[in-house]
């Protein structure tokens, strides 16, 4: 699967892209911010985005709705550290596909990929 990958921090970057090409799938790019994330997918198209919701300027569930104008058959799955029940369902609500709460394992990110092959 081609995923595009974004969050702040470039070593939570790296992890999940390691994890990523482990499990066999392609990163086609990774962002920094919502801005870097929208001209990556209207450019590139990935077939799934990992999208952290805290980060600065544009935060993620802004970012994920843009996503869902631009594309309503978009899939991303939001990745944060909130581990809130009424978080969560704002961002199902929103359009995400599904939420991955930091830290995760290898395992629980598998899962969660097995529903979009």
């Amino acid at each position: 699967m081609k995923i595009l990958i974004v969050d702040d921090n470039l070593l939570t970057r790296a992890m999940i892209k390691d994890l990523l090409t482990e499990m066999g799938h392609q990163v086609i790019g990774d962002a920094e911010n919502g801005d870097e994330a929208i001209k990556f997918f209207t450019e590139q198209k990935p077939e799934l985005v990992l999208l952290d919701l805290i980060m600065p300027g544009k935060t993620g569930l802004e970012t994920l709705k843009e996503l869902k104008a631009l594309d309503p058959s978009s899939r991303v799955v939001m990745v944060t550290a909130v581990q809130q029940e009424s978080m969560t369902q704002q961002l199902l609500e929103a359009g995400a596909a599904a939420v991955l709460h930091k830290p995760f394992m290898y395992g629980e990110l598998e899962e969660v990929l097995k529903k979009f092959q």
